[in-house]
């Protein structure tokens, strides 16, 4: 049995990187991305067994595509240190035939992803080198009940023992951030 190997990383802007092509690197393809014009074309790895994207009910069934799903992320995050996406790389029993290990990553992005309400493009790598694993990248934003990107977090205020907004003493009101999901 292989040992547990689970790495997860952001995409981020500031590191110079971005969803699009962190997608075409797993998945093996060729992706163009219409943010910045970049074309990203990694067609010729020949390890990957398996991709696939998985949505929630509520997502858009275009995004049933890996370029318009990332390009789609890209174009909402505007800032230049944007955090993209979130990718996870974990380890498969490399014991379990290819079939076997498709269907445990199915298992695994529907379980812990998907049905949390997170878009997820995820791809089997095997060298046959014994070392199978699953590179799964997830969206960061949730999908509003139309569909559309939902915001990561809100400003919430902070309240006295009466309810009442509490003065910062700079002429506004003490607040912090609230995550819109329990991701």
């Amino acid at each position: 049995m292989n040992f547990f190997h689970c790495p997860i990383k952001i995409v981020s802007r500031n590191k110079g990187r971005s969803a699009v092509a962190s997608a075409a690197y797993i998945s093996g393809t060729r992706l163009e991305n219409t943010w910045d014009g970049t074309t990203h074309d990694y067609t010729r790895k020949q390890h990957i067994i398996h991709s696939e994207i998985m949505l929630p009910a509520n997502a858009p069934p275009q995004y049933m595509d890996r370029a318009t799903l990332w390009n789609s992320v890209e174009w909402n995050e505007t800032d230049r240190n944007a955090q993209l996406a979130r990718v996870f790389e974990i380890a498969l029993p490399a014991e379990l035939s290819h079939e076997q290990n498709i269907a445990l990553a199915r298992k695994i992005v529907q379980d812990l992803f998907v049905s949390k309400g997170m878009c997820a493009d995820f791809a089997i790598h095997d060298k046959g080198t014994g070392n199978p694993h699953v590179h799964i990248m997830l969206t960061v934003r949730p999908l509003k009940e139309n569909g559309a990107w939902g915001a990561k977090c809100r400003k919430a205020y902070d309240l006295d023992e009466n309810g009442q907004r509490i003065p910062d003493g700079k002429g506004g009101w003490k607040n912090h951030r609230e995550d819109t999901t329990d991701w």
